[in-house]
């Protein structure tokens, strides 16, 4: 794949009003263990391999276990995510797949029993972020880095 455009080069204004709002997200007190795990389930569900890339490079340069991270595609079936992250994680999921799942009420209220409405809304906000990075990298087809190729033994 060939990358199509560089959003950044091509809506520099664009590009720097998205980038304000990622900063706003950074700073909202967001636990870094909760928005890595945002980061990274949105953009499996998104299918952006530039993004799971880059977030699951940042969540094992921050120290979170390997398991945690490679297991997160099956959340569902691992007992490794306590009930606050997987309430974030079941909200993710709505919130990311909202065509088909309206973003329901057992999502929203496994969020109030573990989140205030305000620690909601800014999860909120980081699930709509990595949403829409998700959605500018696909656009341009943007490419991750291979490390390298190695074969099975």
């Amino acid at each position: 794949m060939q990358q199509r455009f560089n959003l950044m080069e091509d809506a520099p204004e664009s590009f720097k009003v998205l980038l304000a709002l990622e900063m706003s997200v950074r700073k909202s007190g967001l636990e870094p263990r909760l928005a890595h795990l945002i980061k990274i389930r949105a953009s499996q569900i998104n299918g952006c391999a530039y993004c799971v890339d880059m977030h699951v490079r940042d969540a094992r340069a921050a120290g979170l276990p390997t398991q945690w991270i490679d297991l997160m595609s099956v959340w569902q079936e691992s007992p490794l995510y306590d009930e606050r992250e997987r309430a974030v994680l079941g909200f993710v999921d709505e919130v990311t797949n909202v065509a088909a799942t309206r973003i329901g009420d057992a999502a929203y209220g496994a969020m109030t029993d573990h989140f205030s409405v305000q620690e909601i809304a800014k999860i909120l906000v980081a699930i709509g972020m990595i949403n829409v990075w998700n959605r500018m990298s696909l656009a341009q087809r943007l490419m991750h880095p291979i490390d390298e190729v190695r074969s099975a033994a």
